[in-house]
């Protein structure tokens, strides 16, 4: 399996672990795979693109995704859930509640951003809200030894901002918008600037020195980076 990441366009991470970058926004999307479940970490756009890496997962393991985990509460990292059909479905706590009643928000979002109004609608109406909320910290067992940490790191990007960690040599960081490679970090109206470099201080303690970090969007990137872009933002939002 970690010898094919590469033919199915994916990047290989560590060890059952492998990322997609998605055409459009250059968001990630990423699978955790154990000997009995499979982890998503974010689904898409679009129920379009969501099916997508459905297949690709199901052609590239020989089996479903069971366990989705989403970063934060932005069109373009979950719309694609509901072709998810079983998967159980993880977010910050309050992230529930908002995708009940974000629908609506979620589709003028992505047809602002250039989804055509007939996928935006499609994905707005199936819209799925996390079963699980993360307060803190949550550990998914995937099996085999492979177990992931999500945490509760926000707000910060959202406010709702959720990490995977991927216990490894060296450990991988799934880290969703709390950091931005391909281009600088983006505060819209439901962020909260004044405690985003605290959230890096909270994401470098959990990876550590050594691990991969993912950005939600762009390159693979290391601490420094993380360290770097936390510096920038704190000057950035004049916070220390």
């Amino acid at each position: 399996m970690d010898a094919s990441w590469e033919e199915f366009g994916w990047e290989r991470l560590g060890h059952g672990v492998g990322r997609r970058r998605l055409p459009g926004w250059d968001a990630t999307v990423a699978l955790v795979v154990g000997a009995d479940a499979v982890l998503l970490y974010d689904t898409g756009s679009t129920l379009r693109e969501g099916a997508e890496v459905r297949a690709q997962a199901q052609a590239l393991l020989g089996r479903r995704v069971t366990h989705i985990a989403l970063s934060h509460p932005h069109f373009d990292h979950v719309l694609g859930t509901a072709a998810f059909s079983g998967a159980q479905v993880y977010g910050a706590v309050g992230m529930r509640e908002l995708l009940k009643h974000g629908a609506d928000e979620l589709h003028t979002a992505a047809v602002r951003h250039g989804v055509g109004e007939h996928d935006a609608a499609e994905a707005a109406d199936a819209l799925v809200a996390p079963q699980h909320e993360v307060c803190g910290e949550w550990t998914v067992d995937l099996g085999g030894g492979r177990e992931v940490l999500l945490a509760d790191v926000g707000p910060a990007h959202s406010g709702h901002d959720l990490v995977a960690v991927v216990p490894g040599s060296p450990a991988v960081v799934l880290c969703g918008d709390l950091v931005e490679e391909s281009g600088e970090p983006q505060a819209g109206s439901d962020a909260f600037p004044s405690r985003w470099p605290a959230s890096l201080d909270r994401l470098l303690a959990l990876g550590g020195e050594d691990a991969v970090y993912v950005p939600g969007h762009g390159a693979v990137v290391d601490a420094a980076f993380v360290r770097d872009q936390r510096e920038q933002l704190a000057v950035r939002f004049g916070v220390s």
